[in-house]
C-alpha cells in the first residue's frame, strides 16, 4: 500500500534505536525526509547514516535531550514546518509505590507528559495553517493496563493520553490527526533491562523469565520494532485522516478486553 507521504518531512523522537527508530525507519521506507533525535551523538549519527544509506532520503540528526526544555528549543529551531511528528522519550526507572517523593514525579511529568506537550504545541500551529498533519504519541499499554513496577510512567503517560484526547478532537477539523501508540512487550533495550532485573529479584535465568513472559502474551513473543514502525508509518499515512484521539494497542494480545 502507498502510503501517500512521499516528500513528507518528519520530527522523530528518541530514535536511534528500539521503537523509535523503527518509526523512522518506516518512515523513510514511505519516502519521509526524517530529522532524528537522542541523546547520543555517535549511536545518533551511525542511524542516521544507515537510514540514508538504506532508504535515500534526507535525514538530519540533533543531538539533545527531548525531556529538557533546552533539548526542545534545540528540536523545535530545526523542525519548524515539519508534516509529522512523532512524541517518544524512554521510561521513568521502575520501583514501589514507597520509593518514590515529589522529585521523581515531577521528572516522570516532564519527560513523558510535558515534553511530549511542549512539541505538540509548538509544531501544531504549521500544520493546521497547512491543512494537514500527523502527530503520534508512543505511550505504553500501561495507560490501560497500569503496571504495578513502572508507578511513575503510569502516571504520566495516562496525563499525555487526557491532553491527546481532548485537543485532537480540537484539531481534527484542519485536517491534522492525534493518535497514540501503545506498545506492550517489545525487543527492545528497555524490556531486556527490566528481564535482567527481574531474573536477578527472582535467581532465575533470563531465558526462564522471558518463557514467563510469553506465557501472558497470546501471540508467543515480544514485538519488534519493524511491526511497530509499520502502525506508525499507517497512523501518518493519507489513509488514516478518520482516525482521531486513538489509542492504539500493539501489545500481542496481552491486554483482555472485549472493547
Amino acid at each position: 500500500m502507498d502510503m501517500g507521504i512521499k516528500g513528507k518531512r518528519a520530527l522523530v523522537c528518541a530514535s536511534s534505536k528500539g521503537l523509535g527508530r523503527g518509526c523512522a525507519e518506516a518512515l523513510a521506507t514511505e519516502g519521509v525526509d526524517l530529522i532524528i533525535n537522542a541523546r547520543s551523538a555517535d549511536v545518533l549519527g551511525e542511524t542516521a547514516q544507515a537510514i540514508r544509506e538504506t532508504y535515500g532520503v534526507e535525514v538530519e540528526a540533533i543531538a539533545a535531550d527531548v525531556t529538557t526544555e533546552a533539548g526542545q528549543q534545540t528540536l523545535l529551531s530545526a523542525a519548524q514546518g515539519v508534516d509529522i511528528l512523532v512524541n517518544n522519550a524512554g521510561g521513568p526507572p521502575p520501583g514501589m509505590w514507597s520509593d518514590w517523593n515529589r522529585e521523581d514525579f515531577i521528572a516522570a511529568l516532564d519527560a513523558n507528559m510535558l515534553a511530549p506537550i511542549a512539541l505538540i504545541k509548538a509544531l501544531l500551529p504549521a500544520m493546521i495553517d497547512k491543512g494537514w498533519g500527523r502527530v503520534v504519541n508512543i505511550t505504553s499499554v500501561s495507560v490501560k493496563s497500569p503496571i504495578p513496577i513502572l508507578g511513575l510512567s503510569n502516571s504520566a503517560r495516562a496525563g499525555l493520553t487526557g491532553y491527546v484526547a481532548g485537543t485532537a478532537r480540537q484539531v481534527a477539523g484542519s485536517g491534522v490527526t492525534i493518535n497514540n501508540l501503545l506498545p506492550g512487550l517489545h525487543a527492545t533495550d528497555r524490556t531486556i533491562s527490566l528481564d535482567n532485573m527481574a531474573a536477578q529479584a527472582q535467581n532465575k535465568g533470563l531465558d526462564d523469565i522471558r518463557q514467563d513472559r510469553f506465557r501472558d502474551i497470546p501471540a508467543g513473543r515480544y514485538g519488534t520494532s519493524e511491526e511497530f514502525g509499520a502502525a506508525c508509518a499507517w497512523l501518518c499515512s493519507q489513509h488514516a485522516g478518520f482516525v482521531v484521539g486513538q489509542n492504539i494497542l500493539l501489545d500481542g494480545g496481552a491486554f483482555n478486553s472485549t472493547f
